[in-house]
């Protein structure tokens, strides 16, 4: 059985993104991507039939894996966990409204020891799938990144360990 580009990449980042349920066991991962690519079950197969639709499949993927999450350590009262998504409205990946969301998240972490903040839908919201990578956008991108880093180191106390994860 041959693997495409994308299911490699979905398998390892359901790795990633779920390791402390998996032990970063494939097989776990993989049951655990089927079970998002199931819910799927109609854009999975429209994308096949048209792969144009690819990146929407995607960007659905991603999205169905970051509830998955949220749902799991909402069972998880020692760990925090907080989503945003940069592509909610097209002003939000922009540094004043990105501070606002985050510094919110931010907040909502701090009560706890061990967190995850999890940050979907900032490249396609800097660099829109359908336009030019110019290298102004790519900037903003990069320094969207640097920004989002640094403010969450810190806003983030020492003794805390939280996980920042890019989607």
């Amino acid at each position: 059985m041959t693997r495409d580009r994308a299911d490699l990449r979905r398998l390892h980042f359901v790795n990633a993104l779920f390791a402390h349920a998996t032990g970063h066991d494939l097989y776990l991962a993989e049951q655990i991507k089927g079970a998002i690519t199931f819910s799927l079950a109609d854009l999975a197969a429209q994308t096949a039939a048209h792969p144009e639709f690819n990146a929407k499949f995607d960007a659905e993927f991603n999205a169905a894996a970051a509830l998955l999450l949220a749902k799991l350590f909402a069972h998880l009262p020692r760990r925090g966990f907080f989503h945003w998504d940069a592509a909610l409205t097209p002003a939000a990946a922009t540094p004043l409204f990105a501070r606002a969301e985050l510094m919110a998240g931010l907040k909502q972490l701090a009560t706890y020891r061990e967190s995850t903040l999890l940050v979907t839908n900032l490249r396609p919201a800097l660099i829109p799938p359908q336009k030019r990578a110019t290298p102004r956008r790519r900037r903003d991108y990069e320094e969207a990144l640097a920004f989002i880093q640094d403010l969450t180191a810190a806003r983030t106390t020492r003794s805390a360990n939280l996980q920042l994860l890019f989607l």
